[in-house]
């Protein structure tokens, strides 16, 4: 009667990883209980979801290496895999709020989110690939289309992109303040997608900063950002708290791979009850403001919510 935070399953989006292939449900070794599947398989999954109350689905590729290329062209090419997996998501399930992901390093031969040139990211040049591939995605049937790059300008030049070409319904989740952090890992060896030299810490943000999460929120704001992203979740609870006193449109946290993991690995051990220890700090974020947590404990979590 009196509780005064509560963690439904409508509050919660499933991230799942669909591959290339048929029959395919690989388990990642490194996320306990997660799997890359292929797209008959992911269907079932996503039905699963659905029947207890998620509506939402974060969907991410794997991509086979020789498929990828500097300018991850893979990623608008008619024939991709991701891009007909999002289709029959929303034909065969049209009750679903599709996610989709715009980043170049599932696609990328550098493993970068920006086009890479004598080591140096490309602002600017990376911001037309990302145009192309927003656009792919949102002509599949994206319902949300999600820059999580960390780029400069990115939602505003993604958004005249749809509304230029029709897609005017089609909403931006925007990874806003998304930090430089070891706990993504994880997420990493499940897409092949690491970078294959330096690191991501000139676009991504300083795990020691907070009014820079702010500072990047309004920005995004101003571009027309239809939801923001603060991620990882567990270790930013204060960004969280901040941005939602400032945001102006839902908040999203992003509870990461790496997060994830170290509870499930740890209840694999023995050495704390994994159940009991996700919904727990799964409602620290709902409790410190996020209104859509993304988590991959989705499904077991809102079955402990229905039973």
């Amino acid at each position: 009667m009196v509780r005064e935070t509560h963690l439904r399953p409508e509050d919660m989006v499933l991230p799942l990883f669909v591959t290339e292939g048929v029959g395919v449900k690989e388990e990642i070794s490194s996320m306990p209980g997660c799997f890359r599947y292929s797209i008959e398989n992911l269907l079932i999954k996503a039905e699963e979801a659905l029947e207890v109350g998620i509506r939402g689905i974060a969907l991410f590729p794997k991509i086979k290496e020789e498929k990828k290329d500097s300018l991850a062209s893979y990623s608008w090419d008619e024939e991709n895999f991701y891009l007909k997996a999002i289709t029959e998501l929303k034909e065969k399930l049209p009750k679903l709020i599709l996610f989709t992901d715009v980043a170049m390093d599932p696609y990328s031969s550098d493993g970068h989110d920006g086009i890479v040139k004598e080591g140096v990211i490309l602002n600017d040049e990376t911001l037309e690939v990302l145009g192309k591939m927003a656009l792919a995605q949102a002509k599949a049937g994206a319902d949300f289309i999600s820059p999580s790059d960390m780029m400069d300008g990115r939602v505003g030049y993604l958004r005249s992109i749809l509304d230029e070409n029709n897609f005017k319904d089609v909403g931006i989740m925007a990874y806003s303040a998304k930090y430089a952090s070891s706990f993504y890992g994880p997420f990493r060896d499940a897409l092949e997608s690491a970078p294959k030299a330096g690191d991501k810490k000139t676009y991504q943000m300083d795990p020691a900063n907070r009014v820079e999460a702010v500072r990047e929120v309004r920005l995004d704001l101003e571009e027309g950002a239809d939801m923001v992203m603060i991620k990882p979740a567990l270790s930013y609870l204060d960004i969280i708290s901040d941005v939602k006193k400032e945001s102006t449109v839902p908040v999203c946290a992003y509870f990461v791979s790496g997060e994830y993991a170290m509870i499930m690995a740890a209840g694999e051990k023995g050495w704390l009850n994994a159940e009991e220890a996700l919904y727990e700090a799964t409602l620290s974020v709902k409790r410190a403001g996020a209104d859509v947590i993304f988590t991959y404990g989705a499904i077991e979590l809102a079955k402990r919510n229905l039973s």
